[in-house]
C-alpha cells in the first residue's frame, strides 16, 4: 500500500516541541522505515514551507521532501477535485479545495491518506477515499 502523507501529518512529525507519539505520526515513521512509497504534491511542501520560519527549517524541510516522490497534478486531477467537493457538498460536508485536490490524487493514483484532519473522513463516507485509521 502506497501513502499520501497530508499537511496535518508532516507538519506534527516536523515540530521539535510535538512528542510525535500520536498514531498517524507511528504510522508514518513505520511506512517511512520499511521503505514503504510515500508520495506528496508540490501544495503539501508549500503549506509546510509556509507554517515554519527560518531558512534552516526551509532548508530541512526541502531536503527531507527531496527523497519523495512528487504527484503533479494534472487537468484530469483537477476536474476530479471539483467533483469530490461537490459529491461531498451534495451530502453536506464542506471540502476546501485544496483538500479535494488531495483527496483526487489519492483516487487518480491509488494512494491510502495519511491525516489528522477529520474533513478527509467525512468526505470517504461519500467518495472512494481510503484514509488510514488506527486499528482499534
Amino acid at each position: 500500500m502506497s501513502l499520501f502523507v497530508d499537511t496535518s501529518v508532516w507538519s506534527l512529525a516536523l515540530r521539535r516541541d510535538s512528542s510525535g507519539d500520536g498514531p498517524e505520526i507511528g504510522r508514518l515513521r513505520e511506512a517511512l522505515a520499511s521503505q514503504e512509497v510515500v508520495f506528496t504534491t508540490g501544495l503539501v511542501l508549500q503549506e509546510l514551507l509556509q507554517g515554519f520560519g527560518g531558512p534552516k527549517a526551509r532548508d530541512s524541510i526541502v531536503e527531507r521532501f527531496a527523497a519523495l516522490p512528487m504527484i503533479v497534478p494534472g487537468r484530469d486531477e483537477h476536474i476530479a477535485a471539483v467533483d469530490i467537493r461537490n459529491t461531498c457538498r451534495r451530502q453536506g460536508v464542506q471540502l476546501g479545495t485544496i483538500d479535494a485536490l488531495f483527496a483526487g490524487l489519492c483516487l487518480r493514483h491509488d494512494l491510502e491518506m495519511l491525516t489528522t484532519d477529520e474533513d478527509f473522513h467525512h468526505a470517504a463516507r461519500h467518495t472512494p477515499l481510503r484514509v488510514w485509521r488506527p486499528l482499534s
